[in-house]
């Protein structure tokens, strides 16, 4: 253990406390308010663990700081908002008193819709009034599945969306591990992957997006371990959770090649079909209004995601912002296309380096955003720090 590592870890949650008490300070939210006053905590004893290691140079666990965030930053306050819900604070709360995100609401209300209607989207054409933000679900059709014990057991601490997506995710990373023989983890990746602020508010206030993250690095490792048809299926499914994930897809089918690119690509677009294209034909104008018109700002309303990325800032400057985005966009993709024909990813870290550069760039520059959006590049590239030595090329096991 370098003393140049164990100052990274002092940095890291030194900076990653301040975050958090700037939220419990001046979030207008209340859960954002509830996570950030324990996350400080979670945060300020890892610091001064990992500072003491610094100052007094005896040997120590870099792990225990590990331990610190990921309950008093995550579990803690996911539990104690998720009982909060309970008693009564939930949809339509003001923002002062919210105990979850919308997210995690319009994600329950999916998993009710499917089963009454065969579609997990609100039919916009048959409100009787206009349409208002919380009537959309900018998620695919698999999404829901996050959804389905709230609609098939009621509310409960157990079917909260997000103690469902916590519990998924890690199963996920398990498998992750399985697939790539129980290497041994070191703590950095760790930390850029699940204790950062991205991902431990994530998992107290909203929590879709790590299963997410977590079926694409999953992807990757079935990549490199010669099983194309079982990463095009993982990859499906991240798809038809969230069209974020589909970049992965074009990373994954230049890294496999031409001789498997067939047996990837069936299993990608069979998994398509199967979990998004039957639930999308059920109701095709729902579908397209939820989650490719109102994600691009073209629905009757416009999405909330606004933080200030510059795409974001680039587009509300009118016109010529709009299409300077859009060309920097395209700019964007083809120096992407260009990196992965002319350097194809031969390793898991490789793969997960792409998807993770090519997503960062993109959320930059997207129009609608949000910083939590972030907890996709910074979590793959903290997938591809660690490397899952031996590094296994897909020439090797092939």
């Amino acid at each position: 253990m370098s003393l140049r590592s164990q100052w990274i870890d002092v940095a890291f949650y030194l900076g990653f406390g301040l975050d958090a008490l700037y939220t419990a300070v001046f979030s207008e939210f209340y859960g954002f308010r509830v996570w950030g006053n324990f996350a400080v905590v979670g945060y300020l004893f890892a610091f001064v663990h990992a500072l003491v290691l610094v100052l007094t140079r005896r040997p120590g666990s870099r792990w225990v700081p590990v331990g610190y965030v990921v309950v008093l930053a995550m579990v803690v306050p996911m539990l104690v908002l998720v009982f909060k819900r309970m008693t009564g604070r939930d949809w339509g709360s003001p923002a002062h008193s919210m105990t979850a995100q919308p997210e995690v609401w319009v994600i329950e209300r999916a998993g009710r819709l499917l089963l009454q209607t065969g579609s997990p989207y609100v039919d916009l054409t048959t409100l009787t009034r206009p349409p208002v933000v919380d009537d959309y679900t900018p998620y695919g059709p698999a999404m829901v599945l996050l959804g389905l014990p709230n609609a098939l057991f009621g509310r409960s601490v157990l079917t909260d969306a997000r103690v469902i997506a916590f519990v998924v995710t890690i199963g996920i990373f398990l498998l992750v591990l399985k697939v790539a023989g129980w290497p041994r983890l070191s703590v950095r990746p760790v930390q850029l992957i699940g204790l950062t602020t991205f991902t431990t508010l994530s998992a107290a206030v909203a929590g879709n997006d790590m299963p997410v993250v977590a079926l694409l690095i999953l992807a990757a490792v079935l990549a490199v371990r010669s099983r194309p048809e079982w990463a095009g299926l993982v990859l499906a499914l991240a798809a038809s959770m969230k069209l974020t994930a589909l970049p992965a897809a074009a990373v994954v089918a230049v890294a496999i090649g031409v001789a498997r690119l067939w047996r990837f690509l069936g299993a990608f677009l069979a998994g398509g079909v199967v979990l998004t294209g039957l639930s999308a034909a059920v109701n095709w104008h729902a579908f397209v209004d939820n989650v490719i018109r109102f994600p691009a700002n073209m629905a009757a309303v416009r999405s909330p995601a606004g933080s200030p990325l510059p795409g974001h800032l680039l587009e509300e400057t009118g016109p010529v912002g709009h299409t300077l985005v859009l060309i920097l966009m395209g700019l964007a993709a083809v120096g992407m296309l260009w990196w992965l024909l002319a350097r194809p990813p031969r390793t898991a870290a490789e793969i997960l380096l792409r998807t993770g550069v090519g997503l960062g760039v993109a959320m930059l520059l997207m129009p609608a955003t949000r910083w939590g959006y972030l907890i996709y590049p910074i979590a793959l590239l903290g997938a591809a720090l660690h490397s899952w030595r031996p590094a296994r090329k897909l020439a090797q096991v092939g």
